[in-house]
């Protein structure tokens, strides 16, 4: 049975407005144990979705893998019985919380490649307000390398999603959404939140909220779990592209519009008896 933690309203109306807030100390010693022997397996056994996200002569290596829960069961323990589903739910203002999926993110140590700013939810195949990710390290996050939110970016506009290295926009069409603004570049009128974390801490933010992070030093290793969640008006949203990442066969289950009630999306919150 899932952890509970219950939440501040401070918090939960920090998340609502900004899109992004930081939970310390969250997550107890068992659950980082299980998250670091998840990560250690996944890196083992990586899957045919797994995306090296850095380029061949970087002197460290960016991996990403996605959907592999279902094959690791540290992973699912975490995912089901940790505080993360009750978290979801009162972050979301959710009666329910929906697994959407895990996403393994590591920087090796020396990494250079840096995450560009960018939205999640224009790569995926859902639609709805009520979602959430938590960014979840199992090593020491120095501010250098941490993730980067712009504050309310998560309210209305979709930023053309675009491939990390090359630029490319394979998923809408060109000149479909609007381009990134130039945040770097105007500091002042894009407020940028970011946290230093801890084993155990965790950043949740909406799957809107313009996002980006740096590389790493040439000691610092980064091994991040991300963790998805949907909530009450979570639907399905078929693209006529491969999403990232791809849910095969979906489609010939669940039309557009229809509730995300399906063997890969399991329903963690509320408990069942």
């Amino acid at each position: 049975m899932p952890e509970r933690h219950l939440l501040p309203p401070e918090t939960i109306e920090a998340y609502a407005r900004d899109g992004a807030v930081v939970l310390r100390g969250v997550l107890g010693k068992a659950s980082l144990e299980l998250l670091e022997q998840g990560i250690e397996h996944n890196l083992a056994h990586l899957s045919p979705l797994v995306l090296i996200a850095s380029e061949p002569d970087d002197p460290g290596r960016f991996v990403e893998d996605f959907c592999t829960w279902p094959s690791n069961p540290a992973y699912e323990q975490v995912l089901r019985d940790s505080t993360l589903p009750h978290l979801a739910a009162q972050l979301m203002q959710s009666r329910t919380a929906r697994l959407y999926h895990d996403h393994l993110l590591v920087k090796e140590a020396g990494t250079r490649q840096p995450t560009p700013w960018h939205q999640d939810q224009p790569y995926y195949n859902v639609s709805g307000t009520q979602n959430i990710s938590f960014w979840i390290p199992v090593d020491p996050i120095p501010m250098a390398s941490t993730l980067r939110f712009v504050a309310g970016s998560h309210r209305g506009t979709w930023y053309m999603p675009r491939t990390f290295r090359e630029q490319q926009a394979k998923w809408f069409p060109e000149g479909s959404l609007e381009e990134l603004p130039p945040i770097d570049s105007e500091p002042d009128r894009y407020q940028q939140l970011a946290w230093a974390l801890e084993p155990g801490d965790c950043v949740a933010f909406h799957m809107l909220s313009l996002h980006a992070s740096s590389g790493t030093g040439p000691g610092s290793r980064r091994r991040v779990f991300s963790a998805r969640y949907l909530g009450d008006d979570a639907v399905h949203a078929p693209r006529p592209w491969r999403t990232s990442p791809p849910f095969h066969g979906l489609e010939e289950r669940l039309p557009a519009g229809a509730a995300l009630d399906d063997p890969l999306f399991p329903l963690v919150w509320p408990p069942s008896d």
